[in-house]
């Protein structure tokens, strides 16, 4: 994968279960509703990416 597609390794916010979702940098910061592979319910999946850079993703619990 490019260094803009990123396989990362997270816990479901439902089950606890880890999980690996693929995340594309490139779009830049973006907030999206993804389901868990395992469980099925809707995580909320946050990709920020600042000027420098710096990427990050956070998942919680869709509202």
């Amino acid at each position: 994968m490019s260094e803009l597609i990123s396989e990362e390794r997270c816990s479901c916010p439902f089950c606890a279960e880890p999980i690996t979702i693929v995340v594309d940098f490139s779009a830049g910061s973006q907030t999206y509703i993804e389901d868990c592979q395992v469980c099925c319910q809707p995580m909320g999946v946050v990709v920020d990416v600042d000027a420098d850079g710096y990427r990050s993703v956070r998942v919680g619990r869709a509202s």
